[in-house]
C-alpha cells in the first residue's frame, strides 16, 4: 500500500523551506494506479489531527489527481513557508503504519506530542493568533531586518491578526526603516497592500489597543515623519487624548505621548500642556531612569515656559541625583544637553555628579553624545581632572576617527577652561595635518584658537602651520572675515606671524567686509587688528605692505568684555604694594595700572635714571629705564601650570621690544613668602638683581 512520508525538497514559493511530496513505500502491488494514490493521500489527511485546513479535503475530492500537488502546495505553503530557513517538524498518522514524527528524517516521536516547536507556533493554520503567546510573535518580528520580511511574515495572517499584534508589526516596520537611516517610510512600503491593511486595522480599532501599544505605535509613526494629518495618526492621537483626559495613562505612556506630540504638533499644543500637568502630579520616585530622561527632553522642548516649570525642574534636578548611577551614556548626554537648553545653572550639583560618571563612559559615547557633554561642561564651567585625563586618552587613541565637530569642541573645551593638554593638542594638530579638508572654516577657527590662547606649539608645528597657510590661501574667500581675523590673531600670539595675509586684512576692502552692515566695527575686532599691526611693526620689521589706518586702532587692550589683557588681581596687587612701600619708602616711587602709548596697561611701573636711582613716577625727564612689573595671578596661566597664556606672553614680549625691563612677579613665588621681610627681600632681588643699594 502507499503512505505519505515526510521528505524535503524545495517549495516553489520559498527556495529555502521544506514541503511535502508523495513517496512510495514497499508494496506487493507495484502497479497501483494514480487513483489509489489519491485515495491513500485522502485517507492519510483524514487521520492527520494536526492539519485542519478548511476546504482541504474538498479540494482533494473534487480536483483531478494531476492537480493534487499544485492544490496542496497552494493551500499549505502560506502556512508552512517561513522567511527563515528552519526545518519544520511534521507528524503523520496512519492506521496500518507506525506512528512517527521526523524533523531531520531520523528522529521519531510519539504522535501525542506537540508537533511544532514554540518558535513556529505562528505557522499552525488552525490555531487562532489571538490565543498564542505574544512573545513568540514579537521574537519572530525582532529577528527580521527588513520591512519586506515583516510584511511577508504577516501577509497570510492578516485576517486573524489581533489589533495588538498588528500594531506591533507596524512598530517593527518603523524600527527597521529607522535602522536603515531613512527619515521617512519608502514609497514602496507606503503603497504595499499589507502595510496599508495594517494601517487600516490600527486606524479602525485603536480603542482595543493597550496604552503602551497605542503610544508606542504613535511614536513609531512619528519618528519616521508620517504625515501628521493622515487618518491613521489622527485616529491614534484622538484615542490618546481620550485616555489622557480620562487619566488612565501611566507615567511611561505619558512620556512617550508627550514626545510624540512635540514632533507632531509642536511644543505649544494644548494636549502637551495637559501631559506635563499630569506628569507633575506623579510621584518622581515612581519614575524609571528612562522616564526621567524623557521628561527632561519634553521640558527641553518647552523653553519658552521654563519659568512656569522652574519649581518642578528644581524638584526634578534634585531627584535626578539619585538615579545618575543607573543612567546610560546616551541618557547622561541628553540630560546635560537639556540642562544647557533650560539654563539650569542652579543644578550644578547634578552637573558635577554627572561629570563623575561621564568619566567612565567616554569611549562609549557617540560623536554627537560626546559633543553634547563637552558643550554642557563648557556652558556650566565644569572642569574635572579625571575627565580631562580620560578625554586625553580617548582623543589620543581615536582622534582620526572623531567627527570634526567633536575635535573642534574638544579644543574649545581646552581653550575655555585654559587646559594645556599636550596629548590632546598634539593629536588634534596631527589630525588637522592629515584631514584638513574635513574641517569647516568655523571648526578650523575653534581648532587653532587654543594653540594661541594656551601659548603652545605642537611638535609638528612646521607642518601644522604650513597646512593652515595653504588652506587659508586656497579658500581665503570662504572664510568669514571675523573667523579669519581670529585665526590670524591666534597665530601671532605664538610667533607664527601671518605676514602673507597682513596686507589683505589691513586693506579697506577687507575692513569693509569685516564691518558688514554694522555702523562700526566691534571692539574685539579692532583690538585684534591693532595688536596684529603692532606685531607687524615690532616683530616683522621687514614687512613693508599695507598699514592699518589710524581710525581702526584702539588706545587700550584692557577693556571690558573684549580685553586682550588680564586685569591684575586686586588682592595680589595689595600684597605686593605693601612690599614696594617698605622697599622704596613711599607710593610716590611707583605707579599702578599705567597705560602706555602702545595700548598695553602695566600693573606697576618704576622709573630709573641713568645711575639706577628710582625716580618719582611724576618725573618724565632724565628717565633712563622703565621697569614694568607684571603681577601674574593664576588667571594669567594655563590651569594648574606655570605656563603663561598667549596674550600675556605677547604682552611681555612686546614690552621688552618697546624698551621696558619686564619683571615678572608670579603668584606661585609670592605664595611661598611667609613674612613682609621675606617679601621685601624677594622684591629687591627681582628689581635690583645686581644688589645695588636702593635709593629714593
Amino acid at each position: 500500500m502507499r503512505v505519505l512520508r515526510p521528505t524535503r525538497f524545495w517549495c516553489s514559493r520559498c527556495s529555502e523551506l521544506p514541503r511535502f511530496e508523495r513517496r512510495r513505500c514497499p508494496s506487493p502491488k507495484s502497479g497501483e494506479s494514480h487513483g489509489m494514490a489519491l485515495i491513500t493521500l485522502w485517507r492519510n489527511l483524514c487521520h492527520l489531527s494536526d492539519f485542519r485546513i478548511h476546504g482541504a479535503l474538498a479540494t482533494l475530492k473534487n480536483h483531478p489527481v494531476i492537480h493534487v500537488h499544485k492544490v496542496a502546495e497552494e493551500r499549505l505553503c502560506p502556512w508552512f513557508c517561513s522567511p527563515q530557513s528552519e526545518p519544520l517538524g511534521v507528524r503523520f498518522h496512519h492506521g496500518r503504519c507506525e506512528n512517527f514524527h521526523s524533523e531531520n528524517g531520523n528522529d521519531l516521536h510519539p504522535v501525542g506530542e506537540p508537533v511544532f516547536s514554540q518558535a513556529h507556533d505562528w505557522d499552525r493554520p488552525e490555531q487562532s493568533l489571538r490565543n498564542v503567546d505574544e512573545q513568540t510573535f514579537y521574537r519572530r518580528l525582532s529577528s527580521f531586518t527588513s520591512s519586506e520580511e515583516v510584511l511577508s511574515f504577516i501577509s497570510c495572517k492578516l485576517q486573524t491578526l489581533p489589533d495588538t499584534l498588528a500594531a506591533g508589526a507596524l512598530q517593527r516596520i518603523c524600527e527597521v526603516e529607522r535602522k536603515d537611516g531613512d527619515e521617512k517610510l519608502p514609497e514602496e512600503i507606503l503603497k504595499n497592500r499589507v502595510f496599508q491593511a495594517l494601517c487600516i486595522q490600527c486606524e479602525q480599532e485603536p480603542s482595543g489597543l493597550p496604552d503602551t501599544v497605542l503610544v508606542a505605535t504613535l511614536q513609531a509613526l512619528t519618528l519616521l515623519h508620517v504625515d501628521p494629518h493622515s487618518s491613521l495618526v489622527l485616529s491614534l492621537v484622538a484615542e490618546c487624548q481620550r485616555r489622557l483626559k480620562g487619566g488612565s495613562l501611566e507615567v511611561h505612556s505619558l512620556c512617550i505621548l508627550g514626545e510624540s506630540l512635540i514632533k507632531l504638533q509642536g511644543p505649544d499644543c494644548a494636549t502637551l500642556e495637559l501631559v506635563i500637568c499630569q506628569l507633575k502630579r506623579e510621584v518622581l520616585e515612581e519614575f524609571t531612569p528612562e522616564d526621567i530622561v524623557a521628561l527632561y527632553r519634553i521640558l527641553q522642548a518647552c523653553t519658552e515656559k521654563v519659568g512656569q516649570h522652574q519649581a518642578f525642574l528644581n524638584k526634578l534636578n534634585n531627584f535626578s541625583l539619585s538615579v545618575v548611577y543607573s543612567l546610560s551614556p546616551t541618557s547622561m548626554s541628553q540630560i546635560l544637553s537639556a540642562l544647557v537648553v533650560l539654563d539650569q545653572t542652579q543644578a550644578l550639583p547634578l552637573v558635577i555628579k554627572l561629570g563623575k560618571y561621564v568619566v567612565r563612559h567616554i569611549p562609549r559615547f557617540t560623536n554627537e553624545e560626546l559633543r553634547k557633554v563637552l558643550e554642557a561642561f563648557i556652558y556650566f564651567g565644569h572642569n574635572d581632572r579625571f575627565f580631562t585625563k580620560a578625554l586625553e586618552q580617548h582623543v589620543a587613541s581615536a582622534c582620526l576617527t572623531l567627527d570634526p565637530e567633536v575635535v573642534s569642541k574638544v579644543t574649545e573645551y581646552c581653550s575655555r577652561k585654559r587646559i594645556l593638554s599636550k596629548p590632546i593638542l598634539d593629536a588634534v594638530a596631527g589630525t588637522f595635518v592629515c584631514q584638513s579638508e574635513k574641517f569647516s572654516p568655523h571648526q578650523i577657527s575653534e581648532l587653532i584658537e587654543p594653540f594661541g590662547k594656551l601659548n603652545y606649539l605642537p611638535p609638528n608645528a612646521s607642518a601644522f602651520f604650513r597646512k593652515l597657510e595653504n588652506t587659508l590661501l586656497t579658500h581665503f574667500n570662504y572664510f568669514p572675515p571675523k573667523t579669519l581675523l581670529k585665526i590670524l590673531h591666534s597665530c601671532s600670539l605664538i610667533e607664527r606671524h601671518p605676514v602673507n595675509f597682513m596686507a589683505k586684512i589691513f586693506s579697506p576692502y577687507f575692513l569693509q567686509k569685516l564691518q558688514g552692515e554694522e555702523s562700526y566695527l566691534d571692539r574685539l575686532s579692532l583690538a585684534q587688528l591693532t595688536q596684529l599691526f603692532l606685531t607687524s611693526v615690532l616683530e616683522c620689521p621687514f614687512y613693508k605692505g599695507q598699514k592699518l589706518l589710524p581710525k581702526y586702532r584702539v588706545r587700550s587692550f584692557l577693556t571690558p568684555c573684549s580685553s586682550l589683557e588680564t586685569p591684575v588681581d586686586f588682592q595680589l596687587y595689595k600684597f605686593v604694594k605693601t612690599g614696594l612701600v617698605d622697599l622704596l619708602g613711599a607710593t610716590l616711587y611707583f605707579a599702578p595700572k599705567v597705560l602706555t602709548p602702545y595700548c598695553y596697561t602695566i600693573d606697576v611701573e618704576i622709573k630709573l635714571d641713568e645711575e639706577g636711582l628710582v625716580l618719582p613716577f611724576t618725573v618724565d625727564e632724565d628717565v633712563h629705564k622703565r621697569v614694568a612689573l607684571c603681577i601674574d595671578d593664576p588667571n594669567r596661566f594655563s590651569l594648574n601650570t606655570k605656563h603663561l597664556l598667549g596674550k600675556e606672553a605677547v604682552k611681555q614680549r612686546h614690552l621688552r621690544l618697546l624698551g621696558f625691563r619686564v619683571v615678572q612677579i608670579p603668584y606661585y613665588e609670592i605664595e611661598l613668602l611667609k613674612s613682609r621681610v621675606e617679601l621685601v627681600e624677594y622684591l629687591q632681588r627681582k628689581l635690583f638683581p645686581q644688589k645695588v643699594g636702593v635709593h629714593w
